[in-house]
């Protein structure tokens, strides 16, 4: 007879990592149906109907000009960072500070999921984006802003739009 050891078997992934990678291909087939690229004008429109405009300094223009630098108009867009943080969304909202995904000690300062920031019809992150401009940065929160839209002429981007 074989003597039998009850050492536990070694997993080739963590239950923790094979949870994760579950719940973000999940979220990525769901989100996919809802995706959502915006035109130009269709957003400003939108950002305009949600009070946008003049909003903490703002212009339509700095917030069209954002949406296409950070995620080219896509509702459903989610880039991956190196610290395991995610941008979500129109606007790549950041889920190091911003909003709750997998880890439950972040901040969630918009007291809202992240997957809620991929839902097309932008409540959620208007809501979102006012909270984090209205941070001492404002726009220059984000990157993308302070590299392609800050001191610049933005006036093509709501140009011929009928606002």
């Amino acid at each position: 007879m074989e003597a039998r050891s009850w050492a536990p078997r070694r997993q080739l992934c963590p239950q923790g990592s094979m949870l994760l990678a579950f719940a973000s291909l999940l979220s990525c087939l769901l989100t996919s149906s809802q995706a959502k690229v915006y035109s130009r004008c269709e957003l400003a429109r939108v950002l305009q109907d949600f009070g946008m405009e003049g909003y903490r300094g703002s212009t339509l223009a700095d917030w069209v000009c954002l949406a296409y630098f950070t995620s080219g108009f896509n509702t459903a867009a989610v880039d991956h960072e190196a610290d395991g943080s995610t941008n979500n969304g129109i606007f790549q909202i950041n889920s190091r500070k911003w909003c709750k995904n997998l880890n439950p000690e972040v901040p969630n300062l918009c007291q809202e999921y992240c997957s809620d920031l991929l839902n097309p019809n932008l409540k959620d992150t208007v809501i979102c984006a006012m909270k984090i401009v209205q941070q001492p940065q404002g726009l220059a929160s984000w990157e993308a802003w302070r590299r392609h839209c800050q001191g610049k002429d933005l006036s093509d981007w709501v140009d011929g739009c009928d606002l």
